[in-house]
């Protein structure tokens, strides 16, 4: 349950920023407690971008709850990802800032208040801070943020300088289910089996093709060589011997042909069953 100094800061925070300062006065002159009266005096004015992410945390809570819940779970996850997949999600979280960056402008214009791109951008920055950072989403998420944060920032140390009206809470961010967690761990276990097979089919298939260009070498070098065994008389016993060592390389290569084709193969086999796997899993 929120103090309350932290209520009344939220009411602040949230309130027209041209009017901060005679709010403030007025709640502090109401407040029967001289020291709650004095907290509320020194409430901080917030920049605009600010003002922007506390008006959408306070009025779009469920909304910016649904957000800091799946970078939380975004931040487990990555430790399992590869640098594609990281790629990936970096580009999916910064699509989501921006979309909630956009909602959170396109409600502090409905009340009247201009946001230029520069703030659109500090407000951006500050919903990705909090997608990094535990100390800063409970910053975001209390609608009591007096400025706004950097995106590679560490706050833990600083928590009570980024809000007014008392450290903040953590975000209320509802715990998964067991169920759910285990089914997402087993997703990513599947999903990382599928990766290592196709690694591996890969790697046998790039083999299997090398040694297939060798087999093609070996035989433009048979029939050249058997070539000048029926023109060069002269020289026959050499070609031959050329002939035969050439022979030999062509056995080899198709020996490892063979044996590299059988990878492909089982390869293969192993992909389908990772597949399979993961197919069960999503439609499980």
């Amino acid at each position: 349950m929120d103090s309350p100094l932290a209520d009344i800061a939220v009411e602040l925070y949230t309130g027209s920023p041209a009017e901060f300062v005679s709010a403030r006065n007025a709640r502090a002159v109401e407040a029967d407690d001289a020291g709650l009266a004095a907290q509320i005096r020194d409430l901080k004015k917030p920049s605009v971008a600010a003002w922007v992410v506390n008006v959408f945390a306070h009025e779009r809570a469920a909304q910016l709850g649904e957000a800091l819940q799946l970078a939380e779970e975004l931040r487990e996850a990555q430790a399992d990802l590869d640098a594609r997949a990281l790629a990936q999600l970096g580009r999916d979280r910064r699509a989501l800032t921006s979309r909630l960056a956009a909602d959170a402008a396109a409600l502090a214009e409905a009340r009247g208040q201009r946001v230029t791109a520069s703030t659109r951008e500090a407000v951006q920055q500050t919903i990705s801070a909090a997608f990094f950072d535990p100390t800063a989403a409970a910053a975001v998420a209390s609608a009591r943020l007096v400025r706004e944060l950097e995106p590679a920032g560490t706050f833990a140390d600083i928590a009570d300088t980024l809000v007014g009206g008392g450290a903040p809470a953590p975000p209320a961010i509802s715990p998964t289910p067991v169920d759910e967690v285990r089914s997402r761990r087993e997703r990513r276990d599947a999903e990382r089996a599928v990766r290592e097979a196709q690694k591996a089919h890969d790697t046998a298939a790039r083999e299997a093709a090398t040694a297939d260009r060798a087999l093609r070498d070996a035989a433009v070098r048979i029939e050249a060589l058997t070539r000048r065994e029926r023109e060069l008389e002269a020289d026959l016993a050499k070609v031959r011997h050329e002939a035969k060592r050439a022979r030999e390389d062509a056995e080899e290569a198709e020996a490892e042909q063979e044996s590299l084709a059988q990878r492909v193969r089982e390869s293969e086999e192993h992909l389908r069953t990772a597949e399979d796997a993961l197919d069960r899993l999503t439609t499980g």
